[in-house]
């Protein structure tokens, strides 16, 4: 992609994506993801009803009357998107990529992220980890991250979620909010990862697919490429086995998927590339609250 090109998507996706962040998902957002904990912020005389816990004893022996701590949230977050840049995203067959999808969906949450005063950092991974840009704050960066997003070339085009979620475990060493955007198309197990890296962060899944990985038409010989392996096919789509067998083999692996969401606890949406994510952001962010 020229340069040029380049530079007006990022203001393309900057100006739809930070309208969406500053009007629409704001408060859903501030509310529907946690600070990190709560901080010291005054002491006062205890009142029926407080939680001796909280007593601080030496402005308590200075008075002599009892005083507690007060605390409230700390609201800044680390936000980290775990992002899935193998082969398989490049596909789409209405009006844009699982990658561009993926890349509109992220540049809202970063800069919903930013307007909370948040850092926000990315992790690009194949089956191997392609770049780590470190948590930081301000439009500048996320501007990049975005460039990153929409121009970024893997050195592998396989997938290994489970390796994406172990290094995120590895190199985050505080608590963080992490998005994990992905088709999820990966055969491997990585279940017992996403329990573990969920009990350390706040993980929410976010899977972007294609209609045409759920169903096929009935459009008679088709060839077929695997954007993974690079291996083409011919099938034959007016074949009812054919098409049967695929659609059970999208449930069955979204079956799968949830069984993993469902035992790891974590939060979790499907975004089609034809349908509005706007709406399925929402619902995550309402389910959360």
């Amino acid at each position: 992609m020229e340069t040029n090109d380049i530079l007006k998507k990022v203001r393309r996706i900057e100006i739809k994506t930070r309208g969406l962040s500053n009007n629409i998902f704001a408060g859903q957002y501030h509310s529907a993801f946690k600070g990190r904990g709560m901080a010291f912020a005054e002491v006062r005389e205890y009142q029926y009803g407080d939680d001796i816990r909280d007593i601080d004893w030496n402005v308590t022996a200075r008075f002599s009357r009892p005083f507690i701590k007060v605390f409230e949230e700390e609201r800044e977050l680390t936000v980290m998107l775990l992002v899935d840049v193998s082969g398989s995203l490049e596909f789409g067959t209405h009006t844009q990529t699982k990658k561009n999808m993926l890349a509109e969906i992220a540049a809202t949450l970063a800069f919903s992220a930013i307007h909370n005063n948040d850092k926000i950092g990315v992790i690009f991974f194949s089956d191997k980890i392609e770049k780590f840009i470190p948590p930081k704050k301000g439009r500048k960066h996320i501007l990049y991250i975005i460039r990153e997003l929409l121009d970024f070339k893997a050195e592998s085009r396989s997938t290994d979620i489970k390796l994406g979620i172990e290094y995120l475990t590895n190199v985050m060493k505080r608590r963080c909010t992490a998005f994990i955007l992905s088709d999820f198309i990966d055969r491997k197990d990585f279940q017992n990862a996403l329990t573990i890296v969920n009990r350390k962060h706040d993980v929410i899944a976010i899977q972007i697919y294609d209609k045409r990985v759920a169903e096929l038409p009935n459009i008679g010989l088709l060839k077929v490429r695997d954007a993974e392996t690079a291996k083409e096919q011919w099938i034959d789509t007016g074949s009812r086995a054919l098409r049967d067998h695929h659609r059970k083999t999208w449930l069955d692996n979204q079956e799968r998927l949830k069984e993993y969401f469902n035992k790891s606890n974590v939060d979790t949406i499907s975004v089609r590339t034809d349908q509005d994510y706007v709406k399925a952001l929402l619902s995550l962010f309402a389910k959360r609250n």
